[in-house]
């Protein structure tokens, strides 16, 4: 395992690789990232990343590939129809999970469109154990509702549970049976939890709610994306799987899914993704979207590039060095801030460290949206920007009113195989001094709001000139230092 402990009895995680090309990065003077956010609107989205030192907004398309992938890339087959680019990333995807039928697509959020385009029927439900942004709008979009059956105490910020992402098999009984199963569009795990603090689902939670929905007829739907940090802590924290290959572990999730789709910015570190699935019906329903929507059904909008290094990124899934770099950052980030006396998501999941801005900005209510605050600050303070994943990546109830997120986070993802441990020590010691002066940030309001996914590109400002007095405390403690 890639951790290691010092003679000093510190515990830290150890790079299984070694940097072989490299990429200049700034860490601009404090009055010029106040300004620069400002040009933002104090959305993170819209910084350019030239203005950004430490990139923690996403991991998704930001994972360092292998030289591996590289070379892979080099053998690519660009042929419109039949590219044998296709097949051999096909077989890759069927020899990991068992699945019958591959369909590609350019991205996870274009597999959730087709998926809602043949599932979704106006006035059905989908359950899940916790929504993600683009999964609840495109089954919006399509006339359905969604419902959130995560356990409660994958809702609370500090527990020691290992699988805070599991879905509450009582709540999923009991849904179906009020539903009933013909309302019931599907059902969707995702693999971990994205908005929740990437918590991960166990097998066990796996089987139980597989033979719930088969009993039952419906349709069980795996969001795989975040799937490579959820195999490593099914491997480290379930005893049954301790000395279980990760092959098998991806298989017997193959198995007990009807529908598997990912993100392979995520899962295989190259851009593109794709769905999975066994019935020949559901396929064909399916497949008949792909050329309408994304490209035809050997490409799927992806490039033939990407797809080779996309086919040698999810076999180096199944290495545990590879996958336990993700995991193991996060941990010690996470380790860093507690130490300090930051409130973040325990335990460490995955996809990066999870900040709770309730906690740290008390103060700010909900509808001044707190996290994207805190989100703003972090970039003033450290030059790093983080993502809201709060009540600002909510939609708006329909009469117009704001529906408060559950949870007021802020993520700050560790891509694989990207950061060092001296950045990672960087912003723990930025974050802990923001927190010392936690009195000084304040509320936002929107000045922009677009409709849909508002996050995204929505504009928004300080309530009052917090941002300046934020600047003027960090030059008055570090001087000329950054």
């Amino acid at each position: 395992m890639s951790k290691v402990t010092l003679f000093s009895g510190e515990s830290i995680p150890l790079e299984m690789h070694k940097p072989r090309m490299v990429q200049k990065v700034n860490l601009l003077p404090v009055e010029e990232r106040l300004n620069t956010i400002r040009e933002a609107g104090f959305n993170t989205f819209l910084l350019r990343s030239r203005d950004v030192y430490l990139d923690m907004l996403t991991d998704s398309g930001t994972n360092a590939m292998s030289e591996n992938q590289y070379a892979a890339m080099m053998q690519a087959d660009d042929s419109y129809a039949g590219s044998e680019t296709f097949y051999r990333l096909e077989k890759v995807l069927q020899d990991i999970f068992g699945m019958k039928h591959f369909l590609p697509a350019h991205q996870g959020r274009a597999c959730e469109h087709i998926i809602a385009r043949v599932l979704v029927a106006p006035g059905s439900t989908a359950l899940t154990n916790f929504h993600f942004t683009t999964t609840k709008a495109h089954i919006s979009i399509a006339g359905g509702a969604l419902e959130e059956l995560v356990s409660a105490e994958g809702l609370e910020i500090t527990s020691s549970l290992p699988f805070k992402g599991d879905i509450d098999l009582d709540m999923l009984t009991e849904a179906i049976k009020r539903l009933g199963k013909d309302k019931i569009s599907f059902v969707r795990l995702e693999a971990g939890t994205n908005l929740i603090g990437g918590q991960p689902i166990s097998m066990e939670n796996i089987r139980e709610v597989s033979r719930i929905c088969r009993a039952e007829g419906i349709t069980l739907v795996m969001d795989a994306s975040l799937l490579a940090d959820n195999l490593y802590f099914i491997k480290t924290r379930d005893p049954e799987f301790r000395d279980t290959g990760i092959i098998e572990i991806t298989r017997e999730i193959g198995r007990l899914s009807d529908i598997i789709y990912f993100s392979g910015r995520k899962l295989g570190a190259a851009r593109g993704g794709g769905i999975l699935v066994n019935d020949d019906k559901m396929f064909t329903d399916m497949r008949e979207l792909v050329p309408l929507y994304e490209g035809f059904l050997t490409y799927g909008g992806m490039s033939a590039r990407e797809m080779e290094a996309m086919a040698v990124g999810l076999l180096e899934t199944l290495d545990i060095d590879v996958i336990s770099q993700t995991p193991l950052f996060v941990e010690a980030l996470c380790n860093e801030l507690q130490s300090k006396g930051i409130p973040v998501v325990t335990p460490p999941g995955g996809l990066g460290c999870h900040v709770d801005a309730k906690q740290f900005c008390p103060d700010i209510p909900q509808a001044q949206y707190p996290a994207a605050a805190l989100s703003a600050a972090f970039y003033i303070a450290g030059g790093f920007r983080g993502m809201e994943r709060g009540t600002a990546s909510e939609q708006r109830n329909d009469d117009g009113t704001e529906h408060f997120a559950q949870m007021e986070l802020v993520r700050l993802a560790m891509p694989k195989r990207v950061f060092s441990l001296s950045q990672v020590k960087y912003t723990a010691d930025r974050v802990a001094w923001l927190h010392k002066n936690r009195g000084l940030i304040g509320g936002l309001v929107f000045a922009e709001e677009p409709k849909v996914l508002r996050f995204f590109f929505g504009r928004l400002a300080p309530i009052g000139d917090w941002p300046e007095k934020l600047m003027k405390k960090f030059r008055e403690d570090f001087g000329e230092s950054l």
